[in-house]
């Protein structure tokens, strides 16, 4: 069986990221546009992944987790 992933099977994983950004950034007192300084992307990025309307990149999830001292399993949960 090939491991290759086909467009369609990427479009079966959208939306199923649940992300506990929001959640964390309260607890250290972040704004939104702080915690995207810090990482290096927009306050729409980080307003759109609160609200589920964006999945992050591999990269930005990393960078997210590293920020919360998280695993990017902590933050991020793809199981719903």
């Amino acid at each position: 069986m090939s491991s290759r992933l086909y467009r369609w099977d990427l479009l079966a994983y959208r939306g199923d990221v649940r992300s506990r950004v929001k959640e964390l950034r309260g607890e250290q007192g972040l704004s939104q546009q702080a915690l995207a300084t810090a990482v290096g992307v927009s306050r729409q990025t980080i307003n759109a992944i609160e609200t589920g309307r964006y999945d992050p990149s591999l990269t930005l999830a990393v960078h997210l987790a590293r920020h919360f001292g998280s695993t990017v399993e902590e933050v991020f949960d793809v199981d719903g």
